[in-house]
């Protein structure tokens, strides 16, 4: 994610450019803990590799950094309510990057950058982030892009819906975590009006930021039930203690984290690595 746009997925970037997005309707919806044993190889496959490839590069900060106080009091919530929706428990990963930035791979990786730590002002913000991403994965996303790459090109139109439904689910999540789910608003009003979202309002691929916030509103307010409880005041949110954690952990921790295991590769092909994705 760019500090500019709440984040859009990178895998859904990549199908966009090759022109691959089709109706949500083109795959019928399956249980995440229904799937097809070829579906759940290719997704831990794909999630693996690329894991790999960020840590060959050094980019993966290890547990022994402070910034995980920071990011693992907002995911492990996160991660409560999203794991029994998917096949394998989340893992939130921080990665040494300079831009901004937040995506999901699948297999149950959610990546956030160092950038985007220091970035967000609260728990909210960074919540909101968390349950649009593992929303992807839940919904199988990039499988679903990588079947409807096999068949050729089709009309645009899977990548706003997957948007838009990431957002929509992202604020249940949010809400069962105990989180407002109005940080995602928040992020949206930050950053609508840069010249980066006006680039991603004229991509005909993305629903604007207007768009996805107008539906997200219409969302929050129309659901009483679920989120009458929450106030649109992002002054009474918990702000993050960034500054504290950035200035504790110093970058003798940039190196491989011997606590990961190693990935393994399974059987099936994954897709080309995906382009950073407008959000980026």
């Amino acid at each position: 994610m760019n500090p500019m746009s709440l984040p859009s997925s990178r895998m859904l970037a990549f199908v966009a450019a090759m022109g691959l997005i089709v109706s949500p309707t083109a795959r019928a919806a399956a249980s995440p803990l229904a799937i097809s044993p070829q579906e759940r190889n290719w997704e831990v496959q794909v999630g693996q590799q690329e894991y790999m490839t960020y840590a060959q590069r050094g980019e993966i900060v290890p547990h022994q950094s402070q910034l995980y106080a920071v990011l693992d009091s907002v995911a492990n919530a996160v991660a409560s309510v999203a794991d029994h929706q998917y096949y394998t428990p989340f893992r939130f990963i921080l990665l040494y990057e300079s831009e901004p930035n937040a995506f999901s791979m699948p297999g149950g990786d959610v990546y956030v950058t160092t950038a985007m730590l220091s970035y967000l002002r609260n728990r909210d913000e960074l919540a909101g982030v968390l349950c649009h991403e593992v929303n992807h994965d839940i919904h199988h996303d990039m499988y679903n892009v990588y079947e409807i790459a096999q068949r050729g090109p089709q009309p645009i139109a899977y990548e706003r819906a997957a948007e838009t439904e990431a957002d929509r689910a992202g604020a249940y999540t949010c809400a069962k975590a105990g989180f407002n789910p109005w940080g995602m608003v928040w992020n949206m009003r930050l950053h609508r009006g840069t010249e980066q979202g006006q680039q991603m309002a004229s991509n005909a691929d993305h629903p604007g930021d207007d768009q996805r916030l107008t539906a997200l509103i219409a969302l929050l307010t129309g659901d009483r039930g679920t989120f009458g409880k929450f106030k649109d005041d992002v002054a009474a949110s918990v702000p993050l203690l960034n500054a504290r954690a950035f200035a504790q952990s110093p970058t003798q921790y940039r190196q491989e984290d011997p606590q990961q295991p190693p990935p393994q590769m399974g059987p099936y092909p994954p897709p080309p690595l995906p382009a950073c994705y407008p959000g980026c």
